[in-house]
């Protein structure tokens, strides 16, 4: 076997890279179609109502994506590094290229892109996604035969059932535990949702603590792969760590939202109960309209035979029509 520029005859061409998730796309364009329908009801809504109405469409709406997404997203920890490091089996050549890695709660995401991007005629940028549904075995047998570049095989090699760190296990059963745990905190922003739009205040608040609840559950859960021993990545003549990323303080951020909103709620709900119900019934504006006149009327003389009629104002009249 020999090289055809730089490129070893038994290895497929340039492949299309993973990109970008369906079902991140798919949850964004559900939600997004849902928030503007929402939105198009606002204008009809009378009065001060209206502000209020929307902050209460968009905060919920965000708080209910974000749950979603965050079951889906490849950033919950990750590690970056830049070396130098072989490019391929069976191969001397050295390539310059950052080196990625994204943790996930259903999987890994490796990226390798080099500097500069285009070194021995060929683009080296890669984003390869790896699953732990059963295992690794299968998917790392696929990339072998692929022939991606080492330094991706080495680091999935290190998440399958053959690899001494026995990393597969602490990560695969963590980010179950964290995903179960963010479906149930979507079930009660579900449920919060519902009971805000009933005369049940104070039970919608206590749902909101308990989304907040399970959300602190899921980081919890997943942040027990930092206490296992941390296996050492080294590539080349360097090495890495997994830390914390954004996903993980987006997860934070919300569950702090949901707190502060749940424990806001059950606080007013105690202090101002009937304020609380007019803010959140369907007549809020209903005492808006107490000082409108409401002109001339008349009264039919046919059915008022025999009848005393005493004086009355034109809003008390019109009110007997």
């Amino acid at each position: 076997m020999t090289f055809y520029d730089d490129i070893y005859p038994f290895y497929p061409l340039q492949r299309t890279s993973f990109i970008f998730s369906g079902r991140l796309l798919t949850i964004i364009l559900v939600f997004f179609v849902l928030a503007v329908s929402l939105l198009l009801i606002v204008p009809g809504i009378r009065g001060k109502s209206r502000l209020f109405w929307m902050c209460r469409i968009t905060i919920s709406l965000f708080i209910g994506v974000v749950i979603v997404v965050l079951n889906f997203t490849n950033d919950w920890a990750e590690a970056r590094m830049t070396t130098n490091a072989t490019y391929k089996s069976f191969s001397n050549a050295v390539v310059n290229a950052d080196i990625g890695l994204h943790v996930g709660l259903y999987g890994i995401n490796v990226t390798l892109k080099g500097n500069p991007v285009v070194q021995f005629n060929e683009t080296i940028d890669y984003n390869e996604m790896f699953t732990w549904h059963d295992t690794m075995e299968e998917e790392y047998e696929e990339a072998l035969e692929k022939g991606l570049p080492n330094p991706i095989l080495y680091i999935a090699e290190k998440f399958t059932l053959s690899s001494p760190c026995g990393l597969i296990f602490q990560y695969r059963y963590s980010g179950r535990y964290a995903s179960a745990t963010l479906w149930t905190a979507f079930c009660c922003w579900m449920l919060a949702n519902i009971l805000f739009s009933m005369p049940v205040v104070l039970y919608a608040g206590y749902m909101m603590m308990a989304t907040a609840a399970f959300i602190f559950f899921s980081m919890a859960s997943f942040s027990t792969i930092m206490n296992v021993p941390q296996c050492v990545f080294s590539i080349g003549t360097d090495s890495f760590d997994i830390e914390y990323s954004h996903s993980f303080w987006l997860a934070l951020a919300t569950g702090a939202l949901c707190a502060v909103i749940g424990i806001l709620m059950v606080t007013l709900n105690f202090l101002i109960p009937e304020k609380m119900k007019e803010a959140f019934s369907v007549g809020v504006d209903s005492y808006e309209d107490e000082d409108v006149s409401y002109g001339e009327s008349y009264l039919n003389a046919v059915f008022l035979d025999g009848v005393k009629i005493s004086p009355l104002t034109s809003k008390v009249m019109a009110e007997h029509v």
